[in-house]
């Protein structure tokens, strides 16, 4: 029987309708929506709580986020990029939102509490959340369509890259949150296309990669760890393309930048892919190895995305920088190869203590991050 039913007086039955927020609910999926995940560690400062963790220890800690239950977390790294791109929701209707953001933490439900108050105090539209007591939350990525998912803790998003996963650590970066507009700029080989190119490279050197772009132009790059993401960030440019014919004094507010060291003339396949994939970026800058940082600081964008912290030490002054760890040029910590999620998940069971050291282990150093307590 559809809706809900109750039992009258008189002994009959009757139905009732389902409300509407139910029907409108039921089932929500996230098929074809632009689903990011994202650690506290990324979204807030947690440079003082790390403190206290680490001085304290974990009862401390407990004390300390419940007594501070009130006092908002204030902005991480890529806090100004999560609240640009849940505006874009407002391209569709309430029901159908364009983008998902939900909080993927090692926090457990008590501890993370906080996180929660502090994302309403900031007036953020993130209403699911994972929280997983000491634990990898990485492992939902998949099951929760997840095209990016952005912490601050190295060794995590390492494990996750390993596994095929699309992650990036939000390095400690200088912060962009002038107007409203969502500028997201891409490195290309090992970020947006694969890394078969810096192959070539190490292996017959940069002569031999120019002969292999060229005898290669007119094929796409296999996809790398974060095409899927732009696929979608696209497709909401899209349809902001679309609002913009509708209502000629609507303002464009999603800007993409290909920002690369690939110079002529290997830049016609990394063209010749994003056609392929369906893809137009604003801005593309071909830089045949002049410091990144200086058109960074131009361009300002509100996250970059690149898979050298090499390039990321000159960016990171003047814009968010996210690391993603893929390929041949980040290698495999040989630490992480064979133990799989169950490397992290298996020091979880057991004691309270075995349980406070996984929680511990998931932060990464305050030399990498001061911020980074409990993603």
């Amino acid at each position: 029987m559809d809706g809900l039913s109750c039992h009258h007086r008189s002994g009959r039955y009757c139905k009732l309708a389902t409300p509407a927020p139910w029907r409108a609910r039921l089932p929500y999926t996230l098929d074809n929506r632009l689903v990011v995940g994202v650690a506290s560690s990324a979204l807030f400062d947690l440079a003082e709580s790390d403190r206290v963790l680490r001085r304290d220890g974990e009862q401390a800690y407990r004390r300390y986020q419940e007594e501070h239950l009130q006092d908002p977390l204030q902005p991480g790294i890529a806090f100004s990029f999560i609240r640009r791109l849940l505006s874009l929701n407002d391209l569709a209707d309430d029901a159908d939102h364009l983008v998902e953001v939900i909080v993927m933490s090692r926090n457990d439900p008590d501890t993370g509490l906080r996180v929660m108050e502090s994302i309403a105090h900031h007036g953020l539209p993130i209403t699911r959340a994972i929280f997983m007591q000491g634990r990898a939350p990485f492992a939902f990525v998949p099951a929760l369509n997840v095209s990016l998912f952005v912490s601050a803790d190295d060794d995590m998003v390492r494990s996750a890259n390993q596994r095929g996963l699309p992650a990036g650590r939000a390095l400690p970066s200088a912060t962009v949150d002038d107007d409203d507009e969502l500028r997201i700029a891409f490195d290309f080989d090992g970020i947006l296309a694969d890394d078969r190119s810096e192959q070539v490279k190490q292996e017959s050197g940069l002569p031999e990669l120019h002969h292999h772009g060229t005898a290669h132009a007119g094929s796409a790059h296999d996809p790398g760890p974060l095409q899927p993401f732009l696929l979608k960030i696209a497709k909401i440019q899209a349809t902001e393309r679309e609002r913009k014919l509708a209502d000629p004094d609507y303002r464009m507010r999603l800007h993409i930048a290909l920002v690369t060291a690939r110079h002529a003339p290997s830049h016609k396949r990394a063209i010749q892919s994003l056609k392929s994939w369906g893809v137009m970026v604003n801005d593309a800058f071909f830089l045949g190895g002049i410091d990144k940082g200086a058109v960074i600081s131009v361009l300002r964008p509100h996250i970059y995305f690149d898979d050298r912290q090499g390039h990321l030490a000159s960016t990171s002054t003047s814009a968010p920088a996210v690391q993603v760890p893929f390929g041949t040029v980040n290698g495999a910590p040989e630490h992480r190869e064979a133990n799989g999620v169950a490397g992290v998940d298996e020091r979880v069971v057991g004691s309270a203590g075995g349980r406070h050291r996984a929680q511990l282990d998931e932060r990464p150093s305050t030399a990498s991050h001061p911020g980074a307590a409990r993603s």
